[in-house]
């Protein structure tokens, strides 16, 4: 690290856990993001701003007046653009160090089998089911691990699927019928802003604690979030022996 990094990370070494060591882990992670809107927003600016070297951004849509309630990468005078591009530019105005790559395309099988045995971690931010299997799919081939979230009304769900740890559940052994129910779902039935908000940071910094070698993440664990009460619960995921994606 040069002088300017030991001073914009100074909080970061502060910290036992993570120290000169695990800033520069962080500095070298390569990082996947699918998904620019609600989770992916304050996932990537706070990945950006911890220092993380290098992320891959993957998403089609363009942003919408109706997505600014949330998707706090974006602003008024970038209606229209792509999500990639309107977030490759906040990123670089936050943290010009931290290299980024768009894709404006959608996360299929042939783009993630490509991207994944470059990365360290993939996010989950997407709000549908075949995206989401595909991830899950992917991440297990390449063996990478996988941070998912998900929120819709006041709650939010998170979890960490590790596939580098033997007899670990993946995200289809807790929705093994994962639809496309989820598309769209904000728009039929409302999203308090700040839960999709506070499950997107919780995905940094669980991405950063994977990285970094911070704390412990357990892999198939669910964390449960009730904006309306303040209330978190943790469940463990059970592996399915008869799982579509990993049974």
């Amino acid at each position: 690290m040069n002088d300017e990094e030991l001073l914009r990370y100074s909080r970061h070494i502060l910290l036992p856990a993570i120290d000169v060591t695990g800033q520069q882990r962080l500095i070298d992670a390569r990082v996947l993001i699918v998904g620019l809107g609600g989770l992916g927003s304050p996932a990537a600016l706070y990945l950006a701003a911890s220092g993380v070297g290098r992320l891959l951004l993957v998403d089609a849509d363009r942003v919408e007046l109706s997505n600014l309630q949330r998707q706090v990468i974006h602003g008024s005078g970038r209606i229209g653009a792509c999500k990639t591009e309107s977030a490759a530019a906040a990123l670089g105005d936050l943290n010009p160090g931290v290299r980024v790559e768009t894709f404006a395309c959608r996360a299929d099988a042939e783009l993630l089998d490509r991207l994944l045995p470059h990365v360290d971690l993939v996010l989950d931010c997407c709000d549908n089911g075949p995206s989401r299997r595909a991830i899950n799919a992917a991440a297990r081939r390449h063996r990478v691990p996988l941070v998912s979230a998900a929120a819709i009304g006041w709650e939010g769900q998170l979890a960490v699927f590790d596939p580098r740890v033997p007899g670990s559940a993946c995200y289809e052994c807790l929705y093994p019928d994962a639809g496309d129910e989820a598309a769209g779902a904000c728009a039929h039935n409302g999203i308090a802003a700040p839960v999709v908000g506070t499950m997107g940071v919780l995905q940094a910094l669980q991405a950063l604690k994977l990285l970094c070698g911070a704390g412990s993440v357990v892999a198939g664990e669910l964390l449960v979030f009730d904006g309306l009460a303040l209330d978190f619960h943790r469940l463990r995921i059970a592996r399915r022996t008869d799982c579509p994606g990993c049974g």
